[in-house]
């Protein structure tokens, strides 16, 4: 599976100013919604409602917000980069920067699973993260998430 089956091009966001946690995950949802036609209150309120369950704050400033959705049809990824990093409850008690919101229709099984995997190789790769950190160009930013996994990398 490829990021490029997940993300679009108009799914990039550079610079994205927020102050918490929940603005970011409110911020996202809107344009989540756009992209989708799904419900903003929908998609936060199932955001939220994972995130309760323990905060997908990964550690090493990425987070990786998901959740599904019943009247979704496929699975739909969505990146920021913040402005400022926010405190995110990660695992490592590091603030986030790096945010990729993942959903899922409510049926998607193990491919949300792969989908989630994937995401994960892809920010685990410093070279990655720290030119996603560098970029100010969001087809720049594209550009880096999409690229393949160096083989060194693949788990």
């Amino acid at each position: 599976m490829d990021l490029s089956d997940l993300l679009g091009k108009d799914a990039v966001i550079a610079g994205l100013k927020v102050k918490s946690k929940k603005q970011a995950i409110q911020e996202l949802s809107a344009k989540a919604a756009e992209l989708t036609g799904l419900s903003e209150r929908e998609i936060f309120d199932t955001l939220l409602q994972r995130e309760r369950l323990g905060s997908t704050g990964v550690g090493h400033g990425i987070a990786i917000p998901h959740g599904k959705l019943t009247r979704l049809d496929r699975l739909v990824g969505l990146f920021a980069r913040l402005d400022r990093p926010v405190d995110f409850d990660s695992l490592d008690d590091q603030p986030v920067d790096l945010v990729f919101l993942l959903l899922a229709p409510e049926s998607a099984g193990a491919d949300h699973l792969k989908a989630l995997a994937r995401i994960a190789r892809q920010l685990r790769d410093g070279a990655v993260t720290q030119g996603l950190r560098a970029s100010v160009d969001t087809k720049e930013i594209y550009g880096l998430l999409t690229q393949p996994i160096a083989s060194t990398n693949a788990a």
